[in-house]
């Protein structure tokens, strides 16, 4: 299919003018010029052109006034005056009180007198009389107050002179001039139209008319909306005198160097220095793999000398186990992976969907699929995977992945249908909205109720494009066929007959009956009835009048007319060639000229290394949200595409450019750079990386070995894509530091902020603590293995370990009797002798329980304090491995002098080495350096 982009057109992209155009804009006439003056000579003025864009601009159809979904006084005008048939009638409509357009006498029509004030008006004075805006209102009165939009044509683009403003002070004014080209050819100076806005008030302010304000230093965006046109025009005033010819030499080594350093240039920005190579491996380690480096491999790295080690470095992180599995854990937050909205009531407890979502993903990363087919197994996902597979057979297909005996790989199915069947994604425009954010990085749900503010997108708009989502269906599908005509409906039947079950005995519950009957099935592999995505076949019906007036009182959005399915910026699409809806949004997307699909990916890969998005949010590509750098966005976004959507291609031009790898340490140019990628922004690490980073800070030696090859205990992959709700385990950790729970179509669930409960998490948080010594469930701690090697004798190292057995169980009872403590009896209020003796009786029974609880904990502390051998003698180079170790486990680099000196003289100041080394341990686990990636 051949789709059309008028992306850019709609755009008003920046073109220059050739030289005779660039003069008749000079000559195209104000519309002060046209309209001022004596009202007989103004022009006849055009309600699209004109009328409308005008109120808009005075604020009339904004949300504060007749915008208003209320609207105001009983007139209502579409939000920023996008749907022109709905005000004409608006506003040429009497009332049984009013006379809005009084077409025998103009000048007392109530849409006249009220901006002057003439009769009340809560807005107040909008215009004086005799001004050039009171004569075009007043004519287009007088010339018969027409509905033009047809004899004026489509709107074509917008333009606007200067493209860019370059200032050299302070308080200097720019005068912007708009250009407004219709389909017929037609060009008019259409500045007093427009409305202004500023992306950033400390650094420029946009005023009445189009004049520009500089506020202050910095790079900002004037937009301009007219009609159905938002550009943007880039504004800034350099930082520091460091520019053009006085700008100092700067290498580049990649197209992504030049595009950014071209930027820098113009804004007077300074590059940090290059990072040092403990800090980018350390870097890139976190950022491609969620992983903290080894010690063994920050100790290769730093004594490797060759010149195409970080390269090399690049290429390998890339073949990691970890890639896959920490970028499918980035895809599935972009996709709405959320176990809570893809859970099936009537399945056992571990039945694990959303892990199955992940695994198909990692599975994909991990062979490098390019990523429009990733997109492609999501998008046109179905539960049956052919046309002709019944619905038995779907039941087989889905009992073969759950099955006890050789299950399959649900990660070899050619698609996964779980991205429908979200219970969030009920409805048509629910679904459209998700599509939007997961594949086009847009955030179209304005547009659901009324033109987007800050899109070319209205709401009819959005129901076009949301036609394409009304077939897809996630629920019961009742076709019989196949295998004796088994459908949802009839296997249902033959489950409950199974289990004996009475509709009208009211002491059964249907799902408590059917459950163990599920799960016996599932383990064998055996058909269960499962709930299914798939399409609505195309019924098409007429109604009576009759049948729409009762479905409109029923509902009254009830529309009988079918809406053709357009893409966004595209045209409309034949449903009838294509048996599946998805299929055109497929084609659509794989478009080289699609404007978003590749851009929504390379801006979203940007964010992930650099904190901010080239758009920024990084899922809000709108005309007035445009990129901080335009050339560097479409070098991605074209490359992305040319090298057939590779998605590693993205991560190796980003990671081998010098702008990933500068330094955060800033200079005088610099320190205030956020968005121009002029340094390295400190960020602190995500929820699942912190999680997996002290635990394998903390892990013995063997364990971190297992850690870095072995994805399945790993928060960064299948392990945190169960339900994470709660106060238990690393699920109150992964929810505490901004794990997204995938609920919305928002990147910002996910969040790094710091907060005081993570501070309080990693310095007193009893698992966190479990974990340093060794006594978590399941885990073997360095320390312990510490305490256990530098024992004085094998009899020693023995009781050592049996002291660390005592130990957890010693944990678990103080828990035990702290929570009984809790439950200690209360005296009842009053004088009642039954519920004093009562009370008497449980408070004897509690403190001889109590009592029984400590003197138990008393004697396993002394026990242990028994087998607790004698303060480990260490040499100095023992004692300095050991710091080292810390170091390069924690912030992966080498202590500094002063920091050995300091640390070396808290371990001898501890009760024994090893505590030293655990307090020094517990220390950098809590510095920020730990914490964040620089």
């Amino acid at each position: 299919m051949k789709i059309r982009n008028l992306f850019f057109t709609m755009a008003a992209a920046a073109v220059c003018l050739p030289a005779m155009a660039t003069e008749a804009k000079e000559k195209l006439p104000t519309a002060e010029q046209r309209f001022g003056g004596k009202i007989e000579d103004a022009e006849n003025p055009s309600f699209r052109r004109h009328v409308v864009p005008l109120a808009s601009k005075l604020g009339c159809s904004g949300r504060e006034c007749h915008g208003s979904f209320q609207g105001r006084g009983g007139f209502q005008l579409s939000l920023f005056g996008y749907d022109f048939k709905k005000d004409h009638t608006a506003i040429t409509n009497d009332t049984k009180d009013d006379i809005r357009v009084d077409m025998d006498n103009p000048a007392q029509s109530m849409f006249i007198q009220k901006p002057l004030k003439q009769i009340k008006h809560k807005g107040g004075e909008i215009y004086e009389e005799g001004s050039w805006e009171h004569n075009l209102m007043l004519k287009w009165i007088q010339e018969g107050a027409k509905l033009d939009v047809v004899e004026t044509g489509a709107f074509d683009r917008l333009e606007i002179f200067p493209k860019e403003i370059v200032a050299r002070k302070a308080g200097e004014s720019i005068q912007l001039k708009v250009l407004a080209h219709w389909a017929d050819g037609t060009v008019e100076d259409v500045t007093q139209f427009t409305r202004f806005r500023t992306n950033d008030e400390s650094v420029t302010e946009a005023h009445e008319g189009g004049r520009v304000e500089i506020k202050g230093k910095g790079d900002s965006h004037i937009v301009a909306f007219y009609d159905n046109g938002v550009v943007p025009v880039p504004v800034m005033l350099p930082v520091s005198k460091l520019v053009g010819k006085d700008y100092p030499k700067v290498k580049t080594h990649t197209k992504v160097d030049a595009l950014v350093v071209d930027k820098l240039r113009k804004v007077g920005l300074v590059p940090s220095e290059t990072c040092t190579d403990t800090e980018f491996l350390r870097r890139v380690t976190l950022d491609v793999t969620g992983t903290l480096p080894t010690s063994d491999e920050v100790k290769k790295f730093l004594a490797d000398n060759s010149k195409d080690k970080r390269t090399k470095k690049i290429n390998q992180l890339l073949q990691r186990p970890a890639y896959a599995a920490w970028w499918a854990t980035k895809l599935s937050d972009f996709t709405g992976n959320s176990p809570q909205q893809i859970r099936v009531n009537n399945l056992p407890r571990d039945t694990n969907l959303s892990g199955m979502w992940y695994d198909w993903l990692e599975h994909r990363v991990a062979e490098n699929v390019s990523y429009d087919k990733i997109v492609e197994g999501i998008v046109m996902g179905s539960s049956r995977t052919s046309p002709d597979q019944t619905f038995e057979e779907m039941c087989e297909e889905m009992g073969s992945y759950f099955r006890d005996k050789n299950p399959k790989g649900f990660e070899e199915r050619e698609n996964m249908p779980f991205f429908w069947a979200r219970r969030n994604l009920r409805q048509p425009e629910a679904k459209a909205m998700a599509f939007a954010y997961s594949f086009l990085g847009v955030r179209i749900q304005c547009a659901n109720c009324h033109k987007h503010p800050f899109d070319q997108w209205t709401q009819q708009d959005f129901k076009s494009f949301q036609a394409f989502f009304t077939p897809i269906l996630a629920g019961t599908n009742n076709r019989s066929e196949g295998k004796g005509n088994m459908d949802y409906r009839t296997l249902t039947a033959e489950l409950r007959k199974e289990a004996n079950y009475d509709r009208n005995d009211p002491q059964q519950n249907l799902n408590r009956l059917l459950r163990p009957i599920i799960e016996k099935r599932l383990k064998a592999g055996e058909p269960i009835p499962w709930q299914e995505v798939y399409i609505r076949q195309r019924v098409q019906r007429k109604y009576t009048p009759e049948q729409i007036a009762r479905f409109k009182r029923r509902n009254p959005n009830f529309n009988a007319r079918v809406i053709t399915p357009r893409v966004l910026g595209g045209e409309d699409v034949l449903e009838a060639k294509y048996e599946d809806p998805r299929a055109p949004l497929m084609e659509w997307l794989r478009a080289p000229e699609n404007p978003y699909f590749a851009r929504a990916f390379v801006n979203r890969v940007w964010a992930h290394y650099f904190g901010r998005g080239i758009v920024e949010p990084a899922d809000d590509l709108n005309l007035a949200n445009p990129p901080s750098n335009e050339a560097l966005m479409d070098h991605l976004a074209k490359g992305f595409v040319a090298s057939g959507y590779d998605m590693k291609w993205v991560h190796r031009e980003i990671m081998n450019s010098d702008t990933y790898q500068r330094s955060w340490r800033v200079n005088e140019t610099n320190k205030l750079d956020e968005k121009n990628f002029s340094r390295y922004v400190l960020r602190r690490l995500p929820a699942e990386v912190v999680a997996d980073s002290i635990m394998q800070a903390t892990a013995s030696d063997d364990r971190v070995e297992e850690f870095v090859t072995n994805m399945d205990t790993r928060m960064i992959g299948s392990a945190s894509t169960t339900n994470y709700r709660g106060r238990n385990g690393a699920a109150y950790m992964l929810q505490l530091f901004g794990k997204p729970l995938r609920e919305n179509n928002c990147d910002c669930e996910r969040t790094s902020s710091p907060t005081l409960l993570q501070t309080i998490f990693t310095r007193n948080d009893p698992e966190m603590l479990a974990r340093i010594e060794g006594t978590a469930r399941g885990s073997s701690s360095w320390i312990s293995e510490l305490r256990i090697t530098h024992g004085e004798s094998p009899r020693d190292r023995a009781n050592a370990a049996k002291a660390l057995q005592l130990r957890r169980t010693l944990e678990g009872m103080r828990t035990r009797a702290k929570r009984f403590a809790a439950n200690k009896p209360r005296k009842p209020e009053g004088n009642n002798p039954a519920q004093l003796k009562q009370f008497q009786a449980r408070l004897k029974t509690y403190q001889k329980s109590m009592a029984k609880m400590q003197g138990t904990i008393a004697g396993y502390e002394k026990r242990i304090a028994e087998l607790v051998p004698p303060k480990a003698k260490l040499s100095v180079k023992e004692t300095d491995a050991m710091i080292t170790e810390v170091f390069l486990r924690t912030v992966s680099r080498y202590p500094s002098p002063d920091e050995m000196k300091s640390a070396k003289a808290d371990v001898a100041a501890a009760k024994d080495p090893i505590t030293g080394v655990r307090d020094l341990l517990w220390a950098m686990l809590n510095t920020k350096e730990f914490m964040v990636n620089h």
